[in-house]
């Protein structure tokens, strides 16, 4: 017969649960991180194309996101009549503006590339 010996464990103390603030902090981790690689890169894109938007003028040369190309013939408040040919002219809205077109180098001026430089 093999002796065996038995191991008496102490008693367990307690396991200290852990506070309200440490059961937490994986969610305000992972709400910052989504915080700064999402909701912010977006926000700054977004001021960004409506700064655009705000500067246009009649003359500018600008595409749409649709890839139409045209001159703004004339503004308002939500709406761009864009000159795409002769006598030939589209209404649009503004927010659909991707991009300003500069007539001296025929560059895209694009809202969401000019914080790269």
């Amino acid at each position: 017969m093999l002796l065996l010996s038995i191991a008496w464990a102490a008693e367990a103390t307690p396991l200290k649960q852990p506070s309200l603030f440490e059961k937490m902090m994986p969610f305000v981790f992972i709400f910052l991180l989504l915080y700064f690689l999402f909701i912010r890169p977006a926000q700054k894109k977004q001021k960004k194309h409506q700064a655009l938007i705000d500067q246009l003028k009649k003359g500018d040369s600008v595409i749409t996101s649709s890839g139409i190309l045209g001159i703004i013939h004339g503004l308002t408040d939500n709406f761009v009549t864009l000159e795409v040919a002769d006598n030939t002219r589209i209404r649009i809205l503004r927010s659909q503006i991707s991009s300003v077109v500069e007539p001296e180098t025929g560059k895209l001026k694009i809202a969401a590339k000019e914080n790269k430089k």
